[in-house]
């Protein structure tokens, strides 16, 4: 009877057991990240891979050759979905596979059809997607951008060339950007619009567009500003569609860089010891002493703002033509792409893609096509103006005759003129235009450091 009762206490012992190992087990199994999807986009330079997860997870990458291929170990990780919908006709990804390894390890192979420079980062939740592994996968070319050939604009060239208009369609990829009522996507929408825009101008003789963005893919924002440099572009557009909670808000604005933006930027760059493909106006920065380096950088800057100014009020004078816009006058912010020191640069919100109306008429070709003919105008406006020498459209233009044009009108502007805008302050105008506070105040009699909306200030040359 005693060894009856023993038997039944190991059995029951033993199922006790048993149950705690599959309920740790099954534990341990739910607390494993899930892959829950895969998402890719191809752009000529690059590949994007973006992993689904369900929470944050650590993980390691290599690249092996002979055959090409990435490998990504994911920690504690499960894969709870198929690669089965990922596209590979195009991009540096021919297949990717997968495998489980031990230590609840997911392995991740991406078979390559060309060399590449890998680059993986975690991203947190936001509001539509969770956790995600992005791994990026830039295109290695037989000579790297930092090492080729620079390209001067030369003034005295016999051979004339194109004026280059860098249009920049904002988003894509991961990165749909704003969204309208009716589910319109804003990286839709400029994609359209840049590509009418490309269109109107190639008709233009003497004047060529190369699109930043020609497709549904990620590019990075200094990486846009990057490859406006490379294609030695005179001028960039980027184009956008705005959105704001309130659905009534509408009409379309132009951006420039603020003068606050334009003096970070000049930090960083001046901070910067490896200038080999950061130019200013054909000039590499790394070889000058941090005085010349400056001086440099603020005439470039300085240039490029007054010359981003007048093509933006242009620009914002067409658009007015074509329907309301949100501000009368330019608007300055410091957006990423606008900070390329030597390039003047704007930025078009087309409308506000949360406003139904708005949403409607930018999903219209021909309401597409005017936005597009507005910015046209604007642009070639500047440019028959202010000529880039060396370029087609200066080919009737008396270089000597242009220079001294220039130094009499600069001789006998004593004074430039500045209307204060919301944010404005003494100290951020006196430092735009290199000028003392002392010197402004006394220029319009003011008593006090208080400014005006609207008042416009006679700022004395330096």
């Amino acid at each position: 009877m005693n060894q009856l009762i023993i038997k039944q206490a190991h059995v029951k012992q033993g199922i006790i057991i048993i149950l705690m190992l599959l309920f740790f087990s099954q534990t341990a199994f739910a607390a494993l990240a899930q892959v829950k999807g895969f998402r890719m986009w191809a752009s000529p330079d690059s590949t994007r891979l973006v992993i689904e997860l369900s929470k944050s997870v650590s993980h390691s990458l290599i690249t092996l050759s002979k055959p090409g291929r990435v490998v990504i170990d994911i920690n504690q990780t499960k894969l709870a979905t198929s690669t089965a919908g990922l596209k590979y006709k195009t991009g540096a990804i021919k297949r990717v596979r997968s495998a489980k390894q031990k230590n609840n390890q997911l392995r991740l192979v991406l078979d390559l059809r060309h060399k590449i420079h890998p680059k993986s980062f975690l991203l947190k939740p936001n509001s539509k997607y969770g956790y995600r592994l992005v791994i990026d996968l830039e295109k290695v070319t037989a000579k790297s951008y930092a090492n080729s050939p620079k390209i001067i604009k030369s003034v005295n060239s016999s051979k004339k060339r194109d004026l280059i208009v860098a249009i920049d369609a904002g988003h894509g990829g991961d990165d749909p950007g704003a969204r309208g009522p009716r589910g319109t996507k804003e990286k839709q929408v400029v994609l359209a619009i840049s590509r009418k825009l490309r269109d109107i101008i190639n008709k233009k003789p003497g004047m060529k567009a190369v699109m930043i963005r020609n497709g549904d893919y990620y590019i990075s924002l200094r990486g846009r500003t990057r490859k406006a440099r490379k294609l030695n572009a005179d001028i960039f557009v980027s184009i956008h569609a705005d959105a704001f909670k309130n659905p009534k808000a509408r009409g379309a604005s132009v951006f420039i860089l603020s003068s606050r933006g334009a003096s970070s930027e000049a930090a960083k760059w001046l901070a910067k010891k490896e200038n080999e493909a950061d130019l200013v106006g054909g000039v590499s920065l790394d070889d000058k002493d941090d005085m010349l380096a400056k001086m440099l950088l603020d005439l470039s800057q300085t240039a490029t703002l007054e010359a981003s100014t007048s093509v933006a009020s242009r620009v914002l004078k067409g658009l007015k033509k074509v329907g309301k816009t949100h501000k009368p006058g330019v608007e300055r912010a410091g957006f990423v792409v606008l900070k390329s020191p030597d390039i003047p640069s704007i930025l078009v919100e087309t409308g506000f893609i949360s406003n139904p109306k708005e949403e409607k008429l930018l999903r219209s070709s021909s309401y597409q096509k005017k936005l597009a003919r507005a910015i046209f105008n604007g642009v070639n406006s500047y440019f028959k103006q202010y000529p880039t020498p060396g370029t087609i459209y200066a080919k009737d233009v008396d270089i000597k005759q242009l220079n001294e044009s220039v130094l009499a009108s600069v001789s006998k502007k004593a004074f430039q003129r500045h209307k204060v805008v919301r944010g404005d302050t003494l100290s951020g105008i006196a430092k735009r235009y290199r000028v003392s506070m002392v010197a402004i105040k006394k220029a319009n009699k003011l008593n006090s450091n208080t400014l005006f909306l609207g008042k416009v200030l006679s700022i004395p040359s330096s």
